[in-house]
Formats: structure tokens, C-alpha cells, sequence
């Protein structure tokens, strides 16, 4: 019987501490977050140091790791006082930093040894000679740029034994390895300062300008929808053995802006067709369902990036497109009494008694029922939960757990 020697991690992104702790309880073996500053999501949750010091106190008791994005592009002044963040980094117990920017990594290095650096994919390393000149400058892993297919990886392996990441699910950037000014100029936010616009998923018209002050649309009457610049999202699902095969240490996610419900979702799916794998690579079988478990949180349709080959236009937002189905995100259990098999729920979104609803848990448990009745926190009847975060009971068919969560269609 074969067996594989290690193990890929599985690296889950935390905008904020409920998501960092969401994704360890759900499958991941590390997370990555941002600070209050040098990163590059600074509309994401960002972590506060007495925010730092709880998540990795809780990564910890459960094994795992805690990695911080500073992977901004600085200019003149951005570096004042990052070799005094790097040093709280190292002594809060942060596992690593992912940086870009050569001069992050130098203060990093030499003001706070001992904290481990990784290369963020903004630096685009796309071959083996990159990667061991960064092994040589004293990093221990190098997460690839995004346009690295899976037999370069299987070549850069060969070459070099720096530990390899790479993304495996979540939004693409239309731009090279995410290096891209087209926000700066149309709405005066530095991408690569953290003030990305996204707009590459704007609407765009095409038009005819004869002369300056006329603008005639070139596809008027045209039953087309308008043009983005934007790229469908990743999913390598289907391709575990691959990115295992060929030796990737860290299977990243992309989304430190997106929901508890996608974190605990993908993060869950992922912890189930790696472990399916590498626990028997003999006998293992692709399972559709974790596909359609992932169809329950897309956004866009899904492609497997530049993996196989050079995206087409088939990997690009326009046309027609499938219909997702919409999942809402309506509750949390909080607790569970086994005699009267009576759930406490804090609600997340509106639900109604009559709703056809789905728990789902750690280690890819689900339950599907119908709600049948609800009562308040203080036992009396009521027919829907429509305040945030009100807590509410309600009986369920089989038993639950803290933090499994709830959804419906919407």
C-alpha cells in the first residue's frame, strides 16, 4: 500500500478572530491575517495585537498555526516602524509573515530574528532559480505567483527544497501575480497599498468617440451584457492528487473579506478530500459532493487558473453564466440538549418556522429539515428569528454540535 509522506497543510484565510477560529474548528491547519498595517486588505477585519495574542493562543491549543500578511509595496515612509511590528509579531507567537517587499524583508530579518518569513505570491516567483536565491536570503517558504502551472511546480520541486505554497481556491486577480494600477487610476486607491477597488469588476460599456464631446455605443441594440476586466474564481478540488504528487507544502485559500459560512465551508471541504487522499491514495475516489458543497458558497463560476493552461475567454466574467444557487447563512448552534434534542441557535439571517434549512458541521456532517417550531430565549412560541444575533431554541432531528451552522436557499 502506498503511503504519503507528508501531508499538505491547509492554509485558510481570517479577516477576523471569529474567522480565524471558525477555520481551525472547520479543517485548517493554519491561517494567515492581517495587522493594522503593511498589508494589502485594509477593509479586511484586521487583527489588533491583544486580537493576535487570543487567536494564536487558540491556533495553539488546537495545533495550529497563525501567519500575518505584510505584504504591502512600500513607499517612502510606509516602513517607519516595521521592525518594532515585526518584533511584537515574533514575541506575540505569530508562526510567520508573508512579505513582498524587499525592504520589509530586510527590517524583518534583521530587527526580528527568529520571526520566519515567506514570500508572498506579489513577488511572482515563477521558477526554481527564485526560489532558492530567497531560500539563500534566509526565508523558509515561497507562496507562488499565481501563474505557475502544475509542471513548473513539479519542475521547480525538483530543484530546489524550499517549502512551496500555492493558492487553491478563491477570487483570481486579472492582473499578474495581483501587481496591478488599474485602481490607482480609477478611483485613487493604491492596490498595492491595500485600497484595491476591485475595478476590474466594474461594468464596462464599449463606445465610438468621433469626436470628443459624442460617444456612440458600439454594441447599442446588442442583447450582450457589459464588459469587465475580472477573472472567474479558482478551484482545484478535482486536482488534490496533483498539487499533492508534486510536493506543494501549503494548499492556500484565498478570502480574509469573505463570511464565517465560506471559511467553515471551504476550509471543511478541503480538510475532507486531502485527508481522503493522503490517508489512502490507492483507493481514493473523487466525491461529487464536495464540489456541490463549494457551489453552495461560490460567488463565480469556478476554473482551475493557469494550473493546466493559459486561461481562455471561458475563464472571463461575461456572457452567460451558470446560476449559483444562493445559500444563506441564517445561524450558529450554541449549545445542544440531548434529552429534549432542543438547539439553541444564534441567528445570523431571517429564518421562519416552515423553512426547509441545512445544519453542517466540522468533518462534513450535514442535516437537512424542516422548522417546525421556535421559541425565545425565554420559552415562549414565536414563527420567525428576524433580529440579528436574537438567540432562539428549536427542536432538530438528529443531534448538533456547537458552532455547526445553518443555511437555506435563499
Amino acid at each position: 500500500m502506498r503511503k504519503i509522506t507528508k501531508k499538505p497543510e491547509v492554509l485558510a484565510p481570517a479577516g477576523t478572530l471569529e474567522k480565524l477560529k471558525t477555520a481551525i474548528r472547520y479543517g485548517a491547519d493554519a491561517v494567515y491575517i492581517g495587522g493594522n498595517q503593511y498589508g494589502l486588505r485594509t477593509r479586511a477585519g484586521n487583527f489588533t495585537y491583544d486580537e493576535m495574542r487570543e487567536g494564536v493562543a487558540f491556533a495553539k491549543s488546537h495545533n495550529a498555526k497563525v501567519y500575518v500578511a505584510a505584504n504591502m509595496v512600500t513607499h517612502e515612509g510606509d516602513a517607519d516602524g516595521a521592525g518594532e511590528f515585526f518584533q511584537t509579531l515574533r514575541d506575540i507567537g505569530i508562526s510567520a509573515v508573508i512579505v513582498s517587499d524587499p525592504a520589509l524583508i530586510e527590517i524583518c530579518a534583521t530587527e526580528a530574528p527568529g520571526l520566519p518569513i515567506h514570500l508572498s505570491t506579489q513577488a511572482s516567483a515563477t521558477n526554481y532559480e527564485t526560489l532558492n536565491f530567497w531560500q539563500a536570503e534566509g526565508l523558509e517558504r515561497v507562496v507562488l505567483a499565481r501563474e505557475v502551472g502544475m509542471e513548473e511546480i513539479k519542475k521547480i520541486q525538483q530543484k530546489t527544497d524550499v517549502e512551496i505554497e500555492a493558492f487553491i481556491h478563491g477570487a483570481m486577480c486579472i492582473s499578474y501575480s495581483g501587481r496591478c494600477t488599474l485602481s490607482n487610476h480609477m478611483s485613487n486607491r493604491d492596490a498595492n497599498r491595500g485600497g484595491c477597488s476591485q475595478s476590474c469588476r466594474w461594468k464596462y460599456g464599449l463606445f465610438e468617440m468621433p469626436l470628443p464631446d459624442e460617444r456612440k455605443s458600439v454594441l447599442a441594440g446588442e442583447p450582450v451584457e457589459d464588459f469587465s476586466m475580472s477573472a472567474v474564481d479558482m478551484s482545484m478540488i478535482r486536482h488534490i492528487p496533483d498539487l499533492v504528487e508534486n510536493g506543494v507544502d501549503s494548499l492556500k485559500i484565498e478570502g480574509r473579506m469573505k463570511s464565517i459560512h465560506y471559511v467553515s465551508t471551504v476550509s471543511n471541504v478541503y480538510r475532507q478530500a486531502i485527508d481522503a487522499y493522503c490517508n489512502d491514495p490507492d483507493n481514493y475516489e473523487f466525491q461529487q459532493e464536495w464540489e456541490d458543497e463549494l457551489w453552495k458558497v461560490a460567488q463565480r463560476e469556478l476554473s482551475v487558473g493557469f494550473y493546466y493552461g493559459t486561461p481562455t475567454e471561458n475563464e472571463q466574467l461575461f456572457g452567460a453564466r451558470r446560476k449559483i444557487p444562493a445559500y444563506s447563512f441564517i445561524g450558529q448552534v450554541l449549545d445542544y440538549d440531548e434529552e429534549t434534542q432542543i438547539a439553541t441557535i444564534q441567528q445570523r439571517n431571517h429564518f421562519s418556522v416552515g423553512d426547509e434549512i441545512e445544519f453542517y458541521g466540522p468533518g462534513f456532517t450535514h442535516l437537512n429539515q424542516t422548522i417546525e417550531s421556535l421559541w425565545d430565549e425565554e420559552g415562549n412560541p414565536i414563527d420567525r428569528a428576524p433580529n440579528a444575533l436574537m438567540t432562539v431554541k428549536m427542536k432538530v432531528d438528529a443531534p448538533v454540535k456547537p458552532f455547526d451552522m445553518m443555511r437555506k436557499i435563499k
